[in-house]
């Protein structure tokens, strides 16, 4: 089965800087490696012959690093937004959509089997599947719970919270895009709102091992520490 994926690669990394003002932030190194080149051998590997590559900022340098895909022995062609778009507008400047498709940020480490995400969302006949993943956050400060009359009720030191949140990588059916305003700006947060108002929501799909989104510089770090340390679990050829 041809399979066919959209890596949203137009953002100027803002978050990610200093690293990122040479660079544009798909191109920065995870070990031996771009992010964006490690997303793309993991699709190759995962059967994905055909990627569309979306640029806007610094586009020609990441065009020529990865020019036509030859290298990994698939098909990369590109979208050029010539205004930033956000997250889900770019595709409404891609004319040769297939009935399902992979869409995915290009600063992403993980060990997702993107095949199977992509047979899953085909076999569920979805409209939209989310790849989602469970974050902990550790509140820095003690917690005072009071009642109406200020009295102390209830003391929490440091308590955690844990959020079910987007890893940026998504399935598609076709349908999708008649919810997508051509060459507009328009998120992720505008379309999953207005699938739930047309009653077409998206589905989610946990998934419970490695991910990171490199797009602080903190997380920039922990990604490059753990490359090194799990290289095949990334990368099995590697």
């Amino acid at each position: 089965m041809s399979k066919r994926a959209v890596i949203l690669a137009g953002g100027k990394g803002t978050r990610l800087r200093p690293y990122t003002i040479e660079l544009p932030k798909p191109l920065v190194p995870i070990g031996d490696y771009p992010i964006l080149e490690i997303i793309i051998r993991q699709l190759a590997r995962n059967g994905f012959d055909h990627i569309t590559i979306t640029v806007n900022h610094q586009a020609e340098m990441i065009k020529t690093f990865f020019g036509n895909g030859e290298k990994w022995k698939i098909k990369i062609d590109y979208s050029l937004e010539e205004k930033p778009l956000s997250t889900m507008g770019p595709l409404s400047l891609i004319s040769d959509l297939p009935d399902h498709f992979l869409v995915m940020n290009g600063d992403i480490l993980t060990d997702i089997d993107y095949s199977a995400f992509y047979t899953d969302h085909v076999a569920a006949n979805n409209i939209f599947t989310i790849s989602s993943f469970v974050r902990e956050h550790v509140n820095l400060y003690g917690v005072l719970e009071s009642d109406a009359n200020n009295k102390l009720i209830d003391f929490k030191e440091k308590p955690k919270t844990r959020f079910e949140v987007s890893m940026g990588i998504y399935m598609l059916s076709k349908a999708v895009l008649e919810h997508i305003p051509h060459n507009e700006a328009y998120g992720f947060d505008h379309l999953m709102l207005d699938l739930i108002k047309a009653e077409k929501n998206a589905t989610v799909r946990p998934f419970d091992g490695y991910w990171l989104d490199i797009g602080r510089p903190d997380d920039y770090m922990i990604a490059i520490d753990e490359f090194e340390k799990n290289k095949g679990l990334f990368l099995k050829d590697a």
